[in-house]
């Protein structure tokens, strides 16, 4: 009997050795992977600063596209993304949380229809950009008619983020206990005064933050915008939704893709630009959902 149980303690003590030895590779594995990410990154950082932090000054904002480099500038880029970035919000937002609200609390999980438009809502937001490019090009700038515009551009990036926000709208909402929505119905609130005053606020820092984040995707997509016809040389900034337009992705992508030096350059200093706008807006996301938190 004795022997039966050394038998087995020398066994348990075998495979807790083996799980350990395991957990401590796997655990060694993905910090050496981050490790590795992060110097990757720090590389890129560092040749991206070190070739275009001289060219970040007040010209590089002022100036318009020129084929001579020390006279190149993003105001054309910078522009155009804030007038695309702005129809790409107006429609994406409201659209995109209204559909949210309603797949979540509105439709049964039973329903069909329901399941269908969720499972490809799922499906969409892993879908290459490139094929929103070409749905662009197909329906708003062919079929609509709308032409290489500014409102053409801001609906094919709409298209774009849209799944992505449905889809984060509603894992916020979720998160939110059901004790605050079943209370809320049992003191006699309606179903939409209950998402309205309970439901949504609860939730607000989940969905802006996925907007935020969602609009960053925007702000640096290239390959939709080229495939609607975003112009790579312009000299003007936008003055309606239908004017021709250019972004700063593209500005950056048609620089680097010149043989001189000069203007790879200037690519570098747009990167940073990016990055910069990239950063601000990720910061906002963080702001408004910890003062968000902090109310609730």
């Amino acid at each position: 009997m004795a022997s039966v149980q050394s038998v087995d303690i020398d066994l348990t003590v075998q495979v807790s050795g083996s799980r350990k030895f395991w957990e401590k590779s796997f655990k060694f594995i993905c910090m050496m992977g981050i490790i590795i990410a992060c110097a990757f990154l720090a590389f890129l950082l560092y040749s991206i600063f070190k070739d275009g932090w001289a060219r970040v000054n007040s010209e590089l904002f002022q100036n318009f596209p020129s084929r001579r480099p020390a006279k190149a500038g993003m105001k054309a880029g910078i522009f155009g993304s804030l007038w695309v970035i702005g129809v790409t919000a107006g429609v994406a937002v409201p659209v995109g949380v209204a559909a949210a609200v309603y797949l979540e609390m509105f439709t049964s999980k039973r329903n069909k229809l329901s399941q269908f438009i969720q499972l490809n809502i799922a499906n969409l937001a892993g879908v290459p950009s490139i094929v929103y490019g070409l749905l662009g090009l197909a329906l708003f700038v062919r079929t609509f008619e709308m032409g290489r515009s500014v409102l053409a551009g801001g609906l094919t990036m709409a298209l774009l983020i849209l799944p992505v926000i449905i889809v984060v709208s509603q894992e916020a909402i979720r998160a939110v206990p059901k004790a605050i929505y079943e209370g809320s119905l049992a003191l006699g609130a309606t179903r939409w005064q209950t998402v309205a005053k309970q439901v949504l606020p609860n939730a607000m820092p989940g969905i802006i933050t996925g907007i935020i984040l969602s609009i960053s995707r925007a702000i640096g997509e290239t390959a939709p915008l080229i495939a609607i016809g975003a112009v790579t040389f312009i000299a003007k900034t936008p003055e309606s939704l239908d004017s021709m337009f250019t972004v700063m992705p593209v500005q950056i992508y048609e620089w680097s893709s010149r043989p001189q030096e000069e203007f790879h350059e200037v690519a570098a200093a747009g990167i940073i630009v990016l990055l910069g706008t990239l950063i601000l807006l990720n910061s906002v996301a963080i702001i408004i959902r910890a003062r968000s938190q902090s109310k609730h």
